[in-house]
């Protein structure tokens, strides 16, 4: 099979899984064999690309023309294979966690869950695999619409008002940014088709550069650099498998993930550094970053204080791929995968806490780590690789981001990387502290750990956090493959 064949029949075969879904609806056993079979598929047929993209191979698509000048169009370059990797992973462990959580915790519109799933995770690939803005924008804003229901699950009146938000943060700043910036590259450029070095290098003026990337990276809200962020903490009401899909696998991936193509593939990176168009979004990624650390150290709801993390962690993609340089690039590749990993493991101990629990707030965690070190210990792991320590993936990403940062001379992004730092380690290692060198309060609730999947599932993604680490060979290499290092 070719490697144009494979990419649309891993895009189709979510969307078969959600149809056999919804016809096993009121019979669990069959429907979550089922999500497990078709998460699994979907990885097989995306790994297979694997090996023809590390030796240099771009499959791709013929153009389908949907309208004059409008063209439908898959091309697989290495930072989609990364995206298209760990997403198509992590749903299969993922899948594994929501078996556990949504029955133990009796969750209504179970059949409806995993029906959406699926589909937001079929956008996710055509995001990955898009070959222009034109294929890029209509996955992306799929990609919204599918995982809508699944924030607004529970229909209560806070889902609902959250489910709200989210519509009109993620399609109000596309629309009104993002659209606008497709239209004026195909105007200026006559092309939305991606390209090494970029397709608007030359043909528009520095001045029209430096707004052309504003429109992007605040139109691709996603990404939730402030103040695009707000959808972000408001969907936490959302349950913990959806929380850890918009955070770690598909939804704020797919933000930074456009950020980082557009940078290299339609502004062009060496473009950006000649003319000094993009020195703004350092400011704008590294302000968003120490302002989303303070507030996460502020928040005493675990989900809450995740949240804000993860809004802090994107803008690090943003700010490395915003010194507009090789490593940095590298950088904002790596940290994609770092933080998929980590901030789901960290999404998953939240929500087996609550499951074994019931408790949501950091000030309940006293002790609990002797009383679930499975996820307590996973959670410290996901908390190492955020704040960048060994050996936990997020590391490296960390250490490629300073070193471009010196070599660069970005005084301002290494002082926000160094002080960031330490805002992640005031608010993460507190928490281990506490629960495992606390005492438990007396008369607390009898509990261990959460059912077995969700604790299988923790540990595997903090493992792969720690594997990540020791083996970076795979995404490394797809990564200087994108900066056109050797």
């Amino acid at each position: 099979m070719s490697g144009a064949a494979t990419m649309l029949l891993a895009m189709a075969v979510p969307l078969a899984g959600a149809l056999l879904i919804a016809l096993s609806h009121g019979r669990p056993n069959q429907r979550e064999a089922v999500t497990l079979v078709t998460a699994a598929v979907m990885f097989g047929l995306v790994a297979s690309l694997v090996p023809e993209v590390m030796a240099g191979g771009r499959p791709a698509t013929q153009p389908w023309t949907v309208l004059p000048g409008l063209d439908l169009q898959f091309v697989l370059e290495p930072l989609g294979m990364l995206f298209a990797l760990v997403a198509s992973f992590l749903w299969i462990v993922n899948s594994i966690y929501s078996i556990g959580y949504m029955r133990a915790n009796q969750e209504p519109r179970q059949t409806s869950f995993y029906v959406f799933f699926a589909l937001a995770l079929s956008a996710t690939l055509g995001i990955a695999f898009a070959g222009n803005l034109f294929t890029l924008f209509l996955f992306y804003e799929m990609l919204t619409l599918s995982t809508y229901p699944l924030v607004t699950h529970k229909r209560t009146d806070e889902a609902l008002r959250a489910g709200r938000m989210y519509l009109l943060l993620l399609i109000g700043s596309s629309i009104v940014l993002f659209l606008p910036a497709i239209v004026w590259v195909s105007w200026a450029a006559g092309t939305t088709t991606f390209a090494p070095g970029g397709i608007v290098a030359g043909v528009l003026t520095p001045g029209e550069t430096g707004w052309l990337l504003a429109l992007f990276a605040f139109g691709i809200g996603k990404a939730a650099i402030m103040p695009m962020h707000r959808w972000l903490p408001a969907a936490m009401v959302a349950p913990t498998p959806v929380s850890a899909l918009l955070h770690a696998v598909a939804v704020v991936k797919a933000g930074v993930f456009s950020i980082v193509k557009i940078t290299v593939y339609v502004v062009g990176v060496d473009n950006l550094a000649r003319v000094g168009a993009g020195d703004w979004l350092v400011y704008a990624a590294g302000t968003t970053v120490i302002v989303a650390s303070l507030i996460a150290l502020a928040q005493d709801n675990l989900k809450r204080r995740l949240a804000y993390s993860t809004v802090s962690q994107l803008s690090y993609v943003v700010l490395a791929a915003a010194i507009f340089t090789p490593v940095s690039i590298v950088a904002a590749a790596l940290h994609i995968a770092a933080h998929a990993f980590g901030k789901i493991t960290l999404f998953f101990a939240a929500g087996s806490i609550y499951t074994a629990a019931h408790k949501t707030e950091v000030s309940e965690l006293d002790g609990i780590g002797r009383r679930m070190p499975w996820t307590m210990g996973a959670f410290a792991i996901g908390a190492l690789s955020m704040i960048g320590v060994p050996p936990a993936a997020g590391f490296i990403s960390k250490w490629y981001m300073a070193g471009a940062a010196l070599a660069a001379g970005e005084n301002f992004a290494l002082a926000v990387i160094v002080l960031s730092t330490l805002l992640n380690a005031a608010y993460f290692v507190p928490i281990v502290y506490a629960a495992f060198l606390k005492p438990e309060p007396a008369g607390g609730p009898d509990h261990g750990e959460a059912p077995w999947p969700m604790v299988v599932a923790l540990v595997a993604t903090a493992a792969g956090t720690v594997l990540l680490f020791l083996l970076p060979n795979l995404p490394l290499s797809l990564a200087r493959q994108l900066a056109g290092l050797p």
